[in-house]
């Protein structure tokens, strides 16, 4: 299903690119599903990832104007994303407006800042690794352009 998607879209706009990285955000399907209702209603313009999981896990950092497609809880798509900037920032340096766009929550920063301490020490934790405050965070924003829909 992911290539067929990816394949509509890339043909509508004229695009000659292989099937994107297709992933859901956080630690579980309930997360993925809130997450990613976000995205699709907007709301979720930005997220961030630990660099040095990248680094373990051997994953490219994005790049803007890469595309990305997000999935729900059930690994099914639910929309396609573009990167508009990608930047290199300690967590404990993150601005208001960047958590804000985050989306989570009550959008404050304080909210976003207790909910990824709490996720980014349960991720490190399973590397062995402990969560610091100036953890070096790969913070990315995005736009939606495309959001999936079934067609039967």
């Amino acid at each position: 299903m992911m290539e067929a998607y990816w394949e509509s879209f890339a043909k509508k706009n004229g695009l000659d690119l292989e099937c994107p990285a297709a992933w859901a955000f956080g630690d579980g399907a309930e997360m993925a599903d809130r997450l990613g209702a976000l995205v699709v209603n907007g709301v979720k313009t930005a997220t961030c990832a630990a660099h040095c999981v990248h680094e373990i896990e051997g994953e490219a950092i994005p790049q803007v104007g890469e595309y990305n497609i997000i999935l729900d809880g059930k690994n099914e798509p639910l929309a396609i994303i573009r990167y508009t900037e990608v930047e290199l920032v300690k967590m404990n340096e993150v601005s208001r407006d960047f958590a804000r766009s985050e989306g989570e929550g009550d959008l404050s920063y304080e909210y976003w800042y207790e909910a990824h301490v709490n996720f980014f020490t349960w991720e490190l934790g399973q590397y062995g690794r402990e969560f610091t405050p100036d953890l070096l965070l790969v913070c990315q924003r995005f736009e939606v352009v495309d959001v999936f829909e079934l067609y039967e």
